[in-house]
């Protein structure tokens, strides 16, 4: 299975979002009545609109990006494969977008470059996307699907390709990882606690190191979908720069 891909073509990508703001009450007035038409379509959990407001992160119109991990694998000169990760993070959301940008103008130039999440085709890439005109920045070639036919879509989901056609199957990227025996990433915390970790405990750096874990997991699931060996603890490494 998708061993036509060669994975140095590919760059593993993952995001964690939070609201835009610590609590409902610091929206203005337009923004609180906005988001309680939003939840008003699937809130039936018996909370107030305010309790679940920890749970705007998820929307773009009501959400922001903290983090972006980059990974991307290569071959040592053993003859092993090695996967080496960068985090684009911050309170800026621009700043960290058109870092990201400068990072995908990088790899533009490289031949058949496509972009893996897991359910990136329905979270990750959109909600990229929709941030970026947010502020007022183009869209990189790679993401700019207007007029563009499917095939011509370099985007891989690792959620999507579990599917198999199964169009109301969702499956979780710990679960994959656990049934695959690859090492989880959810031995810290998981996307329900992020908010609290960077509005509460305002510890962004705890959230990067789990994006990144994540990013490599989704790298590892591709290796095993491909039918091949995951790659060896040693040879994950995390940079300041690509």
């Amino acid at each position: 299975m998708l061993e036509h891909i060669p994975i140095e073509d590919i760059l593993f990508l993952d995001i964690e979002t939070v609201p835009q703001t610590s609590t409902f009450a610091e929206l203005d007035d337009m923004g609180k009545i906005l988001w309680e038409a939003k939840a008003a379509y699937w809130n039936n959990s018996g909370q107030t609109t305010e309790e679940v407001y920890g749970k705007a992160g998820i929307y773009a119109e009501f959400g922001k990006i903290v983090c972006i991990s980059i990974g991307y694998t290569h071959m040592q000169a053993d003859g092993k494969l090695a996967f080496r990760t960068k985090s684009c993070y911050g309170d800026n959301e621009a700043l960290l977008l058109h870092e990201f940008v400068a990072i995908l103008d990088r790899f533009a130039g490289k031949k058949g470059i496509r972009l893996c999440a897991h359910n990136g085709k329905e979270f990750d890439f959109p909600y990229i996307s929709r941030r970026m005109l947010i502020h007022g920045i183009s869209l990189p070639t790679i993401f700019d699907l207007a007029g563009k036919k499917p095939w011509e879509v370099t985007f891989l989901d690792t959620m999507e390709l579990w599917k198999f056609g199964d169009y109301k199957h969702y499956t979780s990227l710990k679960l994959l990882a656990h049934i695959f025996h690859i090492p989880s990433p959810k031995d810290d915390i998981d996307g329900s606690q992020v908010a609290k970790v960077y509005w509460e405990d305002k510890d962004l750096l705890r959230i990067v190191h789990y994006c990144e874990k994540d990013v490599l997991t989704i790298a590892q699931l591709f290796l095993k979908y491909q039918g091949k060996e995951l790659i060896a603890p040693e040879n994950v490494s995390s940079a300041t720069s690509f």
